[in-house]
């Protein structure tokens, strides 16, 4: 096993002591990308200078940044033929931060263009494999992200979520995905999908790896005006721990097989001295209704300024999928409709923030299958225009409402990974994170690696 395979506090800890070089390891990431993208297909740019830049740094870590991120004088195209040989001339928030913190890109990874997707097929480049098996999806809109932290082609990866974007990828790949509480990171220099709703996080082989990238990219900043700057909140033990079950998350027509997996997942807090309550939610599949119309309201908006003129080559560029969203976003927010769809779905999103509030007064945690299923076969999502939002129907409420959450391997079925995800309170992504530290440390799922 390479260098390539190491954790970042691993890769910290060795650069630090000499055992290795910040070239060796870069060295290692590149060797395993040759090696193995042409099956998995996650990168789309790389970075050319990764080998220079690592010379000069000797506590350098390579990192793989999703290519709706801009990079600058690094093509950034949001996986889309409109922004095809787009050079930004600055670095997103999120970049500079990682870059400060001795980040050496290595390159831009896939994802559905304009991140319209849960399955990364919607990119105008083809497909990502999923690395546990190659005729199966790795999740979208972040896939390209989770596929190279999964088959160890970098330490560590930044994805971008609406709606499930990092959970998801992160659940089919087997690796850990967290999404801050909106806010909580800058979207600065992040191409907009639905401004209300994106969010910023990491990807990475184990949970204390999430806390240490969420600590660089995380803080109030000048050029977002919807950052803030908001303390931690308070860090429970996990014995003094209360976790809902919510049984409207653990659908009939869901896996099966995934569903129990979850629920004997649930038992290590359980035998961490957590207590387990199972509670009820308002139904996840009205969430669907409502991140359709603002999601779609959203794109419409921030699209327009792709006009073959300002931005971008011509809109005929734009792929069915991105035309579709923006259509029906722009028919949502047109006179005569708009109070019977977008006023109507913040109405019901304020339902759903409220629903989390007052079940959070008697949980405070809520633990549930990241994804109803486990990786479905390529091929999928064609002809499913809705397929995106009913995959991630398990991580679109959560989102709509802000919240931070995390995905954690807890288990395989049928040889492919199973995700848990843990939703907390707004700003509470500290006791998020020691609670699935905890479990982590108790059981051995992030450590299993894809055969390629």
């Amino acid at each position: 096993m390479g260098l390539n395979s190491l954790t970042l506090r691993e890769a910290q800890e060795g650069l630090k002591a000499k055992k290795f070089t910040s070239q060796e390891l870069v060295k290692d990431c590149l060797d395993r990308i040759e090696e193995t993208d042409g099956k998995i297909r996650a990168f789309l740019a790389k970075n050319p200078l990764a080998l220079k830049e690592a010379t000069e740094n000797p506590q350098g870590i390579p990192v793989a940044i999703k290519d709706n991120f801009n990079t600058s004088g690094l093509e950034t195209t949001a996986s889309s033929n409109i922004l095809k040989g787009y050079l930004p001339p600055y670095d997103a928030t999120v970049v500079r931060k990682v870059k400060e913190n001795n980040g050496i890109i290595l390159g831009k990874t896939n994802m559905d263009a304009f991140a319209h997707g849960s399955s990364t097929e919607t990119s105008d480049f083809g497909p990502t494999k999923n690395p546990w098996d190659l005729q199966r999806l790795p999740g979208g809109s972040s896939g390209g992200s989770a596929a190279a932290v999964a088959a160890d082609q970098a330490i560590f990866a930044i994805g971008s979520e609406t709606a499930g974007s990092i959970r998801g990828p992160a659940a089919w790949c087997g690796i850990v995905g967290l999404k801050p509480t909106y806010g909580r990171v800058s979207r600065y220099g992040l191409i907009a999908m639905a401004s209300s709703t994106d969010s910023p996080g990491p990807l990475t082989k184990t949970v204390g790896d999430a806390r240490t990238v969420y600590h660089w990219i995380k803080g109030q900043d000048p050029h977002d005006a919807t950052t803030v700057d908001q303390g931690e909140g308070t860090v429970k033990e996990i014995r003094d721990l209360k976790i809902g079950l919510p049984k409207e998350y653990f659908r009939p027509e869901g896996q099966k097989e995934v569903n129990e997996t979850v629920w004997q997942a649930a038992k290590v807090f359980e035998r961490l001295g957590a207590r387990l309550v199972e509670i009820s939610l308002f139904d996840p599949q009205y969430a669907i209704s409502v991140y359709t119309i603002v999601q779609r309201s959203e794109v419409s908006s921030n699209l327009g300024r792709f006009t073959g003129i300002r931005f971008g080559h011509g809109r005929e560029t734009f792929n069915a999928e991105n035309k579709r969203r923006i259509m029906l976003g722009t028919y949502a927010l047109s006179a005569g409709y708009y109070d019977a769809y977008y006023k109507k779905a913040q109405q019901v999103r304020t339902v759903i923030i409220d629903d989390f509030k007052k079940t959070f007064e008697k949980v405070d945690l809520i633990l549930a299958p990241t994804m109803p299923s486990v990786a479905p076969r390529l091929g999928v999502t064609q002809g499913q225009s809705m397929y995106g939002e009913l995959a991630d129907i398990l991580t679109e409420p959560s989102s709509v409402a802000g919240l931070p959450a995390i995905s954690l391997p807890c288990g395989f079925v049928a040889g492919l990974p199973v995700g848990l995800q843990l939703i907390g309170p707004l700003w509470q992504e500290e006791m998020i994170l020691k609670a699935a530290e905890e479990f982590e440390r108790n059981t051995a799922w992030h450590k299993e690696k894809p055969k390629l």
